[in-house]
């Protein structure tokens, strides 16, 4: 009896090999391939999908194009902007306004509480709500009052998609875009802001900013 017992259990268990030896056939497990990751990428990549500054610049380059227009306008405040158009600065504007920052009342605000903290290039006695926020040195003096400055380099990497980027055009005239990707900028240098492949270090930079969202 015993010995049946035994006989019976070897059985069984040659069976469950067998059936086991069976479905591994039959259903594979998958292979996965031994991939390796580019950290760069993958880091570049998660920096561009997470930042609000890059999708709302890409959003407007791709829906809409302003024409160029430095022209002064009395607008409301706050949110106020120029009836249509515009120049570099209403670019950075309007794209950060998409997140929810309103350089218009930011700038007023913070002007009129350090009205000496500004350059004076343009002679004025006050605060404009109407012109402050729209002028390159204005946007630069802010940016670095809140800490948004990052070193200045020839260096691709070191610009990231979403970064605010001055330049110098020539002496005494200012210019700010967009950092896209692979240097292109995304700006309102005329006739109409557009996409600019490869501009990034077409000029002399003056100023180079990250704003976290």
């Amino acid at each position: 009896m015993k010995k049946i017992r035994v006989i019976s259990i070897i059985t069984f268990c040659l069976m469950g090999a067998v059936m086991l030896v069976f479905a591994m056939n039959k259903y594979p497990t998958p292979s996965v391939p031994n991939k390796k990751l580019n950290n760069t990428s993958t880091r570049s990549q998660n920096k561009r999908n997470n930042n609000g500054i890059f999708k709302a610049a890409m959003e407007f380059a791709q829906t809409v194009s302003w024409k160029y227009d430095p022209a002064y306008y009395s607008i409301s405040y706050p949110n106020g902007d120029v009836p249509s158009g515009g120049a570099c600065t209403d670019v950075i504007i309007r794209v950060l306004r998409k997140n929810n920052i309103d350089l218009q009342k930011l700038i007023h605000e913070d002007k009129v509480a350090n009205f000496s903290a500004y350059p004076n290039k343009w002679g004025s006695k006050k605060a404009d709500a109407n012109i402050d926020h729209r002028r390159v040195p204005n946007i630069m003096t802010y940016f670095n009052r809140k800490g948004y400055g990052l070193p200045i380099t020839n260096q691709p990497n070191d610009y990231v998609p979403g970064d605010i980027v001055c330049w110098e055009l020539s002496p005494g005239i200012t210019h700010i875009g967009i950092v896209l990707e692979n240097q292109d900028i995304f700006h309102n240098i005329g006739p109409a802001s557009r996409i600019e492949s490869g501009f990034l270090f077409s000029c002399k930079i003056i100023g180079h900013y990250r704003i976290r969202i």
